[in-house]
């Protein structure tokens, strides 16, 4: 049978609480947060590279100062806004619905500039849901100590956080994740076909943010196939990291062997990238010296190398 019903409001940071008592059961319900928002539509990098899209900056004041969320939306996501309307000067009503919630805002724009108010309705059964994932929206996360629950829902609202995702990348029995973990996901487009990828690679012990870094540095199956090929297999993920922030490819490698380089391993490759050392130089420098070695090359580079019978290269 139910016990007797109580609320109460609580104020933090323009969040309302509301708390629910059902029995056993505490039911927080989360009401409208408010701020403002701002658009530039004529901006020459949106005109250029996203015309079909608009960039929306979102402000709302906490107890720590401002927080500001900015994105980029297609306008196909938001509800009554067209690029027509932003073109033209007069009033808008506007909505993004998300699973998270629904910012619904109100303004202006004039000469492609926008600004207004915005109301962002967290939605509780997506709280809910995601909990029973093992996704607590309501803990604090790694990324920010003074981040509070209305902060990760509006989060959760821009980048599209979804049940379908949680679900996706659980399937790829990854271990423990967490809210942040959903964030990056959604952010480096990490999904479970990428993760079973990466796994199945070589690397069955790779953490997650390891695939956030093969993502930010265009490391995939395919790369490390490549990798296996020049010979490098056994260098760690570590490895393929350097490797591909220096820039190092399978006709880079194939260029230095010709050139007479036929021992070297991951480090060497990678200091020759770095002091730019090229199949051309490599040439020049074994005509002086046949049994040069990747050190003598670094030193040429920079000037420092005495040969047995000359001062320098």
């Amino acid at each position: 049978m139910r016990s007797s019903l109580a609320r109460a409001a609580l104020t933090l940071s323009g969040l309302v609480f509301i708390i629910i008592v059902i029995g056993n059961v505490v039911i927080v319900a989360q009401e409208a947060v408010t701020g403002t928002w701002k658009a530039d539509v004529r901006s020459e990098k949106n005109e250029k590279e996203n015309p079909d899209k608009i960039h929306l900056s979102f402000t709302r004041r906490t107890e720590n100062g401002k927080n500001q969320n900015g994105s980029s939306f297609a306008y196909s996501d938001l509800q009554g806004l067209t690029r027509e309307q932003t073109m033209q000067d007069g009033k808008v009503n506007f909505r993004l619905v998300r699973e998270a919630g629904t910012i619904d805002c109100e303004g202006t724009f004039a000469g492609g500039q926008g600004s207004g108010t915005f109301r962002f309705t967290p939605d509780q059964s997506f709280v809910s849901a995601m909990r029973a994932k093992g996704f607590d929206f309501e803990k604090e996360t790694r990324k920010h100590d003074d981040d509070d629950v209305s902060s990760r829902l509006m989060a959760a609202a821009f980048l599209n956080v979804t049940t379908a995702l949680a679900d996706d990348l659980l399937s790829a029995n990854f271990g423990k994740l967490d809210v942040d973990d959903l964030f990056k996901a959604a952010i480096f487009k990490v999904d479970s076909k990428f993760m079973v990828e990466m796994k199945n690679s070589g690397f069955p012990d790779l953490k997650f943010e390891d695939l956030v870094k093969a993502r930010i540095f265009k490391i995939d199956a395919d790369y490390v196939k490549q990798v296996h090929e020049m010979g490098f297999s056994d260098h760690g993920f570590e490895g393929l990291v350097k490797f591909r922030i220096f820039k190092v490819t399978p006709e880079y490698l194939n260029e230095l062997k010709a050139a007479g380089l036929s021992k070297m391993d991951s480090e060497d490759i990678v200091k020759c990238r770095i002091f730019k050392i090229d199949a051309e130089f490599v040439r020049k420098a074994r005509a002086t010296d046949p049994n040069v070695t990747i050190e003598d090359l670094v030193k040429m580079k920079i000037g420092v190398y005495r040969h047995k019978d000359k001062d320098s290269y």
